[in-house]
């Protein structure tokens, strides 16, 4: 069963590579006979020939051996189905709506759209753990983060640790909308 599961892992990084067979034999320095049998499960390939693989695909060995048809971490939120969520020390006027989550794993990934409604003020003392990946869709800022301050607009992106104070510093054109992702590690 283990060589069935490995095939599929090896056959599923070459598709996902786009590269044919003939391709990844010759990257490997395999035969193309000998790659057909480790796709179909039919061999168990040897150490040496998964190193050689993993090489002609640039990938980790140990990729061959991961469950991807038990993993559970899949979310799917159709468009203006987000969840609007309160957030703990949300600030007025910041609205959140949800757009995903994950249930498995020790990564724990937070995706929000927010849009500041008529009336929202700046605010520049969010701080929390993890990372914080920003990606504005409307609407001009200034952003601060620590001293640093940085005019943004649609289309502009930011990522960086969110342990520092961050915020709106001021608001130059409404409306505002971003992409809000914070990355922390499950305790």
């Amino acid at each position: 069963m283990s060589a069935v599961r490995i095939g599929a892992q090896v056959k599923g990084l070459r598709m996902a590579a786009q590269v044919s067979g003939g391709e990844l034999a010759k990257a490997s320095g395999i035969s193309a006979s000998m790659l057909s049998r480790i796709e179909r499960g039919l061999v168990s390939p040897s150490v040496e020939t998964l190193e050689r693989l993993a090489h002609g695909l640039h990938v980790p060995t140990s990729r061959f051996f991961s469950d991807q048809a038990r993993r559970t971490d899949f979310c799917h939120v159709r468009a203006g189905q987000g969840l609007v969520v309160d957030r703990v020390g949300a600030v007025s006027d910041y609205r959140y709506e949800l757009l995903g989550h994950l249930l498995s794993g020790n990564l724990f990934v937070e995706p929000y759209l927010v849009t500041l409604l008529p009336g929202a003020d700046p605010y520049v003392t969010f701080q929390h753990p993890g990372l914080k990946f920003l990606y504005f869709l409307s609407g001009e800022v200034t952003y601060r983060y620590g001293g640093k301050l940085v005019e943004v607009r649609a289309g502009d992106s930011l990522l960086f640790e969110a342990t520092a104070l961050h915020g709106i510093e001021t608001i130059q054109v409404q409306p505002v909308s971003y992409l809000s992702v914070v990355f922390t590690l499950r305790e």
